[in-house]
């Protein structure tokens, strides 16, 4: 009884020391978003700012278009998730549904696909995109970040399809029902909490992409959030910790966002489709 306790409590001690792990950068973040020049530049820094200030959020409007950068990245975010769902919804069931020797190389090349580095399919995005003629283009930025979600899109949809009962769409197929309709009436309805979760997985991944956006944006009023927030560094990589928090505070407020008004939903789908099985 005394080893499961001290296990017990060993493990909640090892789940709060995570928990503190990943809360301190976005904590400090917050903290210096609202610190005056002065304390910023304190030898002895402290937790809560003694002043408390805006200043560095008017500072972060006033010197960067952050608005319309944030409207960029939402519209490239909610594009690329939009296409990742609907792209992978159906290729996830065939791969699910039918284990042949080419949905097993398919399966295979998704795993592969999520081990090449940014640098190695840049060059060649970016002649595909050239001769496209999508270069500095929010068509052309949405398409790349498709092509990266969909491999890890397609992994999280196939998990969800094949935990939903054959035995439905076989009862669906006795009604008279065809492939299409099954899928869309039958299966789709059950995958709600997984489609949600890979349409987020999408957003997040594109609203917080700094590599592609670099590199196929030029003109400013096209950059998208992250690559604006680069700006807040000076030539000679000195950067202005107090505006530069502040912008970077509210960039990561839609993903919190997301996560707070979509978690629900997943947890609550997920457990009624276990009490209907």
């Amino acid at each position: 009884m005394r080893t499961s306790r001290t296990a017990r409590a060993g493990q909640y001690v090892a789940l709060l020391a995570y928990l503190v792990f990943l809360a301190f950068p976005f904590l400090w973040l917050i903290s210096t978003a609202f610190k005056p020049p002065r304390e910023l530049g304190s030898l002895h820094p402290t937790w809560i700012p003694r002043d408390p200030t805006l200043a560095n959020f008017r500072q972060a409007f006033d010197e960067q278009p952050l608005l319309h950068a944030a409207l960029n990245s939402l519209i490239a975010a909610l594009g690329a998730a939009l296409v990742a769902v609907l792209l992978a919804t159906p290729m996830a069931y065939v791969m699910a549904r039918h284990r042949t020797r080419l949905a097993r190389a398919a399966t295979g090349w998704v795993v592969v696909s999520q081990a090449f580095p940014l640098v190695l399919v840049i060059i060649p995005l970016f002649l595909v995109l050239k001769n496209l003629r999508l270069i500095n283009s929010m068509p052309g930025l949405i398409m790349v970040y498709v092509v990266w979600a969909l491999p890890f899109a397609l992994w999280m949809l196939v998990g969800y399809v094949r935990a939903v009962p054959p035995e439905l769409e076989e009862a669906a197929a006795v009604d008279g029902a065809g492939r299409l309709r099954t899928l869309v009436s039958v299966t789709a309805p059950l995958l709600a909490p997984g489609i949600v979760a890979t349409a987020m997985f999408a957003f997040v991944t594109a609203w917080n992409e700094f590599f592609f956006a670099l590199v196929l944006l030029k003109t400013p009023e096209k950059q998208t959030l992250p690559v604006i927030l680069t700006h807040f560094i000076g030539a000679e990589g000195v950067a202005d910790l107090g505006p530069l928090a502040a912008a970077a505070f509210l960039a990561t407020l839609p993903s919190l966002v997301v996560f707070a008004l979509i978690q629900r939903r997943i947890t609550g789908g997920m457990l009624a489709g276990a009490v209907k099985n």
